[in-house]
């Protein structure tokens, strides 16, 4: 019996021990496993980068929010991001609330989408100078603001040089927002590619002095089509130039986007915006640590943010070859758009030969062509 019972408290210390041993093993084992990921997490948080957006109109018009939020939704593919945005912020105290909600729920940038919004902008940087702001064509900076824009202008010259070779009366309608040195330099450019391909080419400019109001863009378009054009583009948000042109048989030239099924019978071709190299290579900055404020960029058809859409069937081929082969030209870096000889529309001399416009001087730009029929006001 004692044998036995010998027997059984040796079996028992063994039992005990085994336990003791594999409960001291399993910790171990847990904590090996266990440790990395808990030393990840804070660097997985610290990566991620909330980019907000402001935008002047609703995402779903075709036009320059719309080519906004392509870009938008270029970041929010990205592994390291989160992205939100606001349409149809009206410029001034709206826009002002609207940003510093932002701001305030955490957004590390916030892109602020319309030349209104600048002040307001400006003003929420100063509450919030750990937020990054980009601002689009603008020109104030601080510290952690910069603003940016793209060069569309190379792309109206092209599309003018399309609407030049189309047009049979000579008349050219341009429905335009508002009288500011981005929308006169377009009006510009597209003057120049149109005389280029017609000397005698002439571009009657209507101002709506708004951004979106399709029906006010339609009836500008209409009184232009009135006036003889037959060829109407736009600085506008919605396709509603576009469709107007359509139904008085005439040509369209869009822009923002291509916006071709619009008015499929019209369509000639779009200065189109693609922000999504941009936006992305803003967040990575951010991400990165990289990111300045103070700084302005400029961002070309070389660096991939502007372009023209496909040109239509109506176009002829010869003229789809000379457009190519200036878009050639500019992606390469070529760009001598405002190069002199030009006179402005009293038929003086303001760039002579030889002479490039600079960009500050374009940035600034208050003055027609000659070839434009409006004034800048």
């Amino acid at each position: 019996m004692k044998r036995m019972l010998k027997l059984l408290v040796v079996v028992a210390s063994m039992a005990m021990m085994l336990s003791l041993f594999a409960c001291g093993e399993a910790p171990q084992e847990e904590k090996t496993e266990a440790l990395p990921p808990q030393a990840e997490a804070p660097e997985e948080a610290a990566k991620t980068v909330k980019a907000g957006f402001v935008y002047v109109s609703p995402v779903g018009d075709a036009g320059y929010s719309y080519s906004h939020d392509l870009g938008r939704k270029a970041v929010d593919a990205l592994d390291f991001t989160e992205t939100a945005f606001v349409e149809s912020v009206p410029e001034g105290a709206d826009s002002e609330r609207v940003i510093r909600n932002m701001a305030r729920k955490g957004f590390n940038v916030i892109f602020t989408t319309s030349f209104g919004y600048m002040d307001p902008t400006m003003k929420v940087a100063k509450e919030f100078p750990d937020v990054a702001f980009m601002h689009c064509s603008g020109f104030k900076k601080a510290e952690n603001v910069s603003n940016y824009f793209g060069r569309i202008y190379q792309s109206r010259y092209l599309t003018g040089l399309v609407a030049g070779a189309m047009t049979k009366s000579n008349k050219l309608g341009y429905v335009a927002a508002f009288p500011i040195p981005e929308v006169i330099r377009g009006i510009n450019a597209f003057a120049i590619g149109a005389r280029e391909m017609n000397p005698d080419a002439e571009v009657r400019v209507v101002w709506t002095k708004t951004w979106y109001d399709p029906a006010l863009e339609k009836d500008a378009a209409k009184s232009l089509l009135d006036a003889g054009c037959d060829v109407i583009t736009q600085h506008q948000d919605s396709p509603a130039a576009q469709e107007a042109a359509q139904e008085a048989g005439a040509y369209s030239i869009g822009y923002n986007s291509d916006m071709a099924s619009f008015a499929p019978k019209a369509h000639l071709t779009s200065a189109i915006w693609n922000w999504g190299p941009a936006y992305v290579k803003t967040v990575e900055q951010i991400k990165n640590g990289t990111w300045k404020g103070n700084q302005s960029a400029w961002w070309s058809m070389a660096d991939g943010v502007v372009d023209i859409a496909p040109m239509g069937p109506m176009v002829p081929e010869d003229v789809k070859e000379i457009v190519l082969a200036h878009k050639a030209k500019l992606v390469a870096g070529d760009d001598t758009i405002f190069a002199g000889p030009l006179k402005n529309q009293n038929g003086e001399v303001v760039v002579t030969e030889g002479a490039v416009i600079p960009d500050g001087d374009l940035l600034g730009m208050t003055w027609f062509v000659e070839g434009v029929i409006g004034t800048t006001e």
